[in-house]
């Protein structure tokens, strides 16, 4: 069965969420959850390194977070994102929109 691994860690100024497997429809509704909950109060770091596979729902919640956090004041931060969460993410055309980083270091 696929599953997503969600590890939640506080910063200074961001809540990091490291995430393993797959995002898909059937998988990430605690991450949804939190994400929805965290983007409200905090800027959001999002680790993808891990990420095995992403859909168009998974995409979707990226995009959704990303604008969530602009109409709170926070940022949101994609992390280290595998191939595959890349590709999935260029291929929407909003890839450079988004807030790449390599570490939490370079939080703002």
């Amino acid at each position: 069965m696929e599953q997503l691994s969600i590890t939640e860690k506080q910063g200074a100024n961001y809540v990091l969420f490291e995430i393993s497997g797959v995002m898909n429809t059937y998988t990430i509704t605690e991450l949804a959850e939190k994400l929805d909950e965290t983007i409200k109060k905090s800027n959001v770091v999002v680790d993808l390194e891990r990420i095995e596979e992403i859909d168009s729902v998974g995409v979707g919640l990226i995009m959704a977070t990303f604008n969530d956090g602009e109409d709170c004041g926070h940022k949101f931060y994609i992390m280290n994102p595998s191939n595959t969460a890349r590709t999935s993410l260029e291929e929407t055309g909003f890839y450079d929109v988004f807030d790449i980083i390599h570490a939490v270091t370079e939080v703002q």
